[in-house]
């Protein structure tokens, strides 16, 4: 196999790490994601730095922590001073294009103080995080201007004032009335939409397309699909693919309820808990969205195949994961955010053409890996300069060459809860509202500003229903998890405007300056 010549980034949306057949699901079946795997490496405990779409989208694009990024919820930009994958190809000759989601919130402060905004070339780069964008569609409201989506809806007869309400995420119910495929009760019907037509489909035909239409010019390629997530509506056959008792079991107990933490138990509160909460709910939801994997799964068999055919699959380097997974009723919670294996673990696949990484194709591992480990890990593939001052992830290409390099066994996620209901409901200020959490072999420990602590002994307690944040017995513990945390926030890296090299350039060089200090 051929050396790295095109990158592809394939990410789905709150896709769980345990709905995969190649991560032990028992009835969903992924036989293409699973072809992808005996290519490549199955990383079987990588970790987001974020349970949020946002912030966890922007560590995958810059290689850093939310503290160190600043965009800590969907709702907060990525400051314009922030470099992203895009940025670090584009100075090398390359671009980086997106087909499908990439929750950028444009900095439009920065760009006013700048004076970038309007229609300049690398003031539509910044706004966009320097994606070149062949279609982008978020998935949580109907697409706009920047997505040809709704058009080519309307192309196919798909009529309204809103071809995605009233068609991708709508079905016919029993009385042959319209409903919604935001009210989950009605996800067990099949959107109205034909598959062909269907969201997943549709990026996936975008990104054929793209890969068509390159020649011999290589390319780095961020499809990013918007599915699994809600509005959880599949369209025919994939609605019905699954009944409740092929889905997982739901890891609940009612002991966790009690005396529980008090944001878990603000969360628990919120809507979208209450609802999944109910076992009609679940009974309704999880098939529905093993079938929206699925059908993904299907898809990139598509992709798969016309890459094998046109010598791509030779001289790709492929890069599968998800930006968090969701609660789905796990621990009475529904959505994500909150620190559980649930939502913080993810599957990540990475297949390297290279030969070098031949020894390794079709192996399970086991360290702990993180989100910021892709941009450095693409960097560095393409044989570019991994700029170490301001990276906070480390490249895997050691790991997928088969090394045995001192390597983490530590990983750390974030979280703004300042935005949520929760906070109104405990009383709490804006500035209140943060946590960190550590985890690794043995412990799921999190820090949060002003509220108790969280710990969960993983050896005895693996499925998190025993929080022993407030046990005496394991102050000591804590302590040493606390130390350990705190060590790693002070090691976050804040100066991003030199690099290292200049650094050490620059060290004591007063004198070569014309400064003469301190000389008797």
């Amino acid at each position: 196999m051929a050396a790295v010549r095109n990158v592809l980034f394939i990410m789905c949306d709150q896709l769980r790490w345990d709905h995969l057949s190649c991560y032990g699901h028992p009835h969903l079946h992924t036989p293409n994601i699973d072809a992808l795997a005996k290519r490549g490496v199955r990383f079987e405990r990588a970790f987001v730095n974020s349970g949020v779409c946002g912030p966890s989208r922007m560590s995958y694009y810059t290689g850093r922590y939310p503290s160190s990024h600043g965009a800590t919820w969907n709702r907060v930009p990525l400051p314009i001073g922030e470099v992203t994958l895009g940025e670090y190809l584009k100075d090398a000759g390359r671009r980086l294009v997106l087909a499908g989601k990439s929750h950028v919130m444009t900095d439009h402060a920065g760009l006013k103080r700048l004076d970038l905004e309007g229609d300049s070339a690398l003031g539509t780069l910044l706004a966009r995080g320097h994606f070149e964008e062949i279609d982008r569609y978020d998935g949580h409201h109907k697409p706009g201007r920047e997505s040809g989506y709704p058009a080519f809806l309307r192309a196919q007869g798909y009529g309204g004032d809103d071809p995605w309400t009233e068609h991708v995420i709508a079905a016919i119910d029993a009385q042959g009335q319209v409903v919604s495929g935001w009210n989950m009760r009605n996800v067990h019907l099949p959107a109205r939409v034909a598959e062909p037509h269907s969201e997943t489909a549709y990026m996936t035909d975008q990104a054929l397309r793209f890969m068509a239409g390159r020649g011999d010019e290589p390319w780095v390629l961020h499809l990013s699909y918007v599915k699994p997530h809600w509005p959880y509506m599949a369209p025919a056959p994939y609605h019905a693919l699954y009944t409740p008792e092929q889905c997982l079991p739901v890891v609940r107990n009612e002991a966790e309820r009690a005396n529980a933490h008090p944001v878990v138990s603000a969360y628990r509160e919120h809507e979208e808990s209450q609802s999944f909460a109910r076992d009609d709910c679940v009974r309704t939801v999880r098939p529905a969205y093993q079938g929206l994997i699925k059908q993904l799964d299907d898809h990139l068999g598509r992709l798969f195949d016309h890459m094998q055919a046109s010598g791509l699959m030779d001289n790709t380097l492929i890069i599968f994961t998800a930006d968090h997974g969701d609660f789905l009723g796990d621990h009475w919670l529904g959505e994500k955010e909150l620190f559980y294996d649930t939502v913080q673990r993810v599957p990540l696949i990475v297949m390297d053409p290279s030969a070098a990484a031949d020894a390794t194709r079709g192996t399970v591992e086991s360290r702990f890996v993180e989100s910021v480990d892709v941009v450095p890990t693409i960097l560095e593939s393409l044989g570019l300069e991994l700029p170490a001052h301001r990276l906070e992830g480390r490249s895997l290409l050691d790991l997928l060459h088969g090394h045995r390099p001192a390597w983490r066994d530590t990983v750390f996620s974030e979280l703004d809860w300042s935005f949520k209901i929760a906070r109104q409901r405990l009383g709490y200020r804006v500035d209140q509202c943060y946590a960190w959490s550590l985890r690794n072999e043995r412990w799921r420990y999190v820090y949060w500003l002003d509220a108790p602590e969280q710990l969960y002994d993983l050896a005895a307690d693996p499925d998190q229903f025993i929080d022993l944040g407030r046990e005496a017995s394991h102050a000591a513990q804590r302590q040493v998890l606390r130390n350990e945390l705190f060590d790693w926030l002070a090691r976050r890296k804040r100066r991003t405007t030199m690099t290292q090299g200049q650094v050490e350039a620059s060290t004591g060089a007063h004198k070569r300056a014309g400064v003469f200090y301190g000389q008797w």
